[in-house]
């Protein structure tokens, strides 16, 4: 299946498990595939900021997006290609695609300062990979440090049919979305799909002004689909209460250099992968910080049984 614009519901950003030793956690991949499966997840998303792409070599990377495509054949994966050089963007992206990915994500490189050279780095990617690949634009300023205008969307989504998505991960950014929605039912721009990251800190809002749904590395990817069908539902009070009650922990996340640590440990301590250990070069997650974690955990599971996961001895 390749990837269109109609994509929305939940693609979780699933993270590359290891082994405390460095080595690429197979038995974790399936896991974790199944369970996006088992949760109604609507697709997958791998080789992102939160798959520590960069620490893999090209053979890796291909191993594990296949193996993730192997293990979940109903769910279309997205793989992250981002690379410094489209000689890398285009064997990986073409390596994927022959595995069965349904498209690919790239990201802007840091470099890009102007407009038109935002543009024309997108027009040149879609090249590289070719026009029968589908990809997603990676809209995140705050970590690649590339700002992307309403309007560079649009000349970028309008001059490369093959650009089927937008990873909409700028804050703030509701009216982004607002504008690109109004764009588009004034049929100044063609439909895409918006699915949202920043670790879903303004999803329940960013659902309301348009966007398709959530793309996020958030470890209980479950209340992400859960929150999604309430708000589809018109359940918009419980779908807001649900957000709430999960909020303090998306916030805690969001701090730079702690996120992955605290996505790793939480998805070992619900039994997703066998270790929350990263590939070094790795950020320190101390003890104090584990335990806020646990606190910030505990106190989801007075209202929401999912935070009652099992301790993790370290």
């Amino acid at each position: 299946m390749k990837l269109e614009t109609s994509a929305s519901g939940v693609y979780p950003i699933a993270p590359t498990p290891f082994h405390e030793d460095g080595r690429i956690d197979f038995a974790s991949i399936d896991r974790l595939s199944d369970f996006y499966t088992e949760i109604g997840a609507t697709g997958m998303t791998v080789l992102g900021v939160l798959g520590e792409a960069p620490k893999l070599d090209g053979a890796e990377a291909l191993e594990v997006a296949a193996r993730f495509v192997k293990r979940a054949p109903k769910l279309p994966v997205i793989v992250g290609v981002t690379s410094a050089g489209f000689a890398a963007m285009r064997t990986l992206a073409s390596a994927a695609m022959d595995a069965g990915a349904a498209g690919v994500m790239i990201a802007p490189p840091n470099t890009l300062r102007t407009d038109d050279q935002i543009v024309t780095y997108y027009a040149q990617a879609a090249d590289a990979i070719g026009s029968d690949t589908p990809f997603c634009i990676q809209d995140y300023p705050l970590n690649y440090s590339v700002v992307m205008s309403p309007t560079v969307l649009k000349r970028i989504i309008t001059d490369n049919p093959s650009c089927v998505m937008v990873k909409h991960e700028d804050w703030p950014g509701l009216e982004k979305i607002t504008t690109l929605r109004k764009w588009e039912a004034d049929g100044a721009l063609r439909h895409v799909s918006i699915l949202c990251g920043n670790n879903g800190l303004f999803l329940d809002f960013e659902i309301e002004r348009g966007a398709d749904g959530a793309m996020t590395g958030y470890p209980f990817a479950d209340m992400l689909v859960d929150l999604i069908n309430l708000a589809r539902s018109g359940q918009r009070d419980a779908a807001h209460d649900l957000f709430d009650l999960h909020l303090p922990l998306l916030k805690y996340e969001q701090q730079p250099g702690v996120g992955l640590s605290a996505r790793k440990y939480i998805l070992a301590r619900r039994g997703l992968i066998s270790s929350p250990a990263q590939r070094k070069p790795a950020g320190a997650f101390t003890e104090a910080a584990r335990s806020e974690v646990d606190y910030l955990l505990s106190r989801i599971a007075r209202s929401d049984k999912r935070g009652a996961c099992n301790p993790l001895k370290i």
